[in-house]
């Protein structure tokens, strides 16, 4: 009896076996292609304007992150004013040394802060001379990516 039990048994998984293994290949299919489309979550592009920006600031190459900055970036400050500001920054906290991701949140508003597609990235950052909190958005038009705002939050700001 115990025999003819197993051998149903084994019977049931049996049918059940292919349906299962197609469903873990489709998942395994589903989840190999998105995640080769997005890192972290954020959009191919996005993610590659937001390197970009973070390389740039890095380096202190203030006027080319102001030139490929998005035209919410420039109408809100002018060319010397967003360098000083970025100087400022260095002069207080120092250089970013490690950048651990907080949220990275995409969407599509057609309202205020930013409106239109847009992905906003938060980092915990240590620098030289403390800790703090940096957050970029990126705006994308025309399929362009680039960033929009950019804040620091530290107490060593103060």
């Amino acid at each position: 009896m115990n025999g003819v039990r197993s051998l149903r048994v084994s019977k049931g998984l049996m049918r059940k076996l292919p349906s299962l293994t197609v469903g873990l290949l489709t998942l395994s299919l589903l989840c190999s292609c998105n995640a080769s489309m997005r890192r972290s979550g954020i959009p191919a592009g996005a993610q590659a304007a937001l390197d970009a920006a973070i390389a740039d600031i890095d380096a202190g190459r203030y006027d080319k992150l102001y030139q490929e900055a998005s035209d919410e970036w420039r109408s809100q400050s002018a060319l010397e004013q967003s360098r000083t500001t970025f100087q400022t920054l260095r002069d207080r906290l120092g250089n970013a040394r490690a950048r651990s991701l907080l949220t990275a949140r995409e969407e599509q508003t057609s309202t205020a802060p930013i409106a239109g597609h847009s992905v906003t990235v938060a980092y915990q950052t240590t620098f030289d001379r403390g800790d703090g909190q940096e957050t970029f958005t990126l705006i994308e038009h025309g399929g362009r990516w680039a960033l929009a705002k950019y804040y620091v939050s530290s107490s060593g700001l103060k």
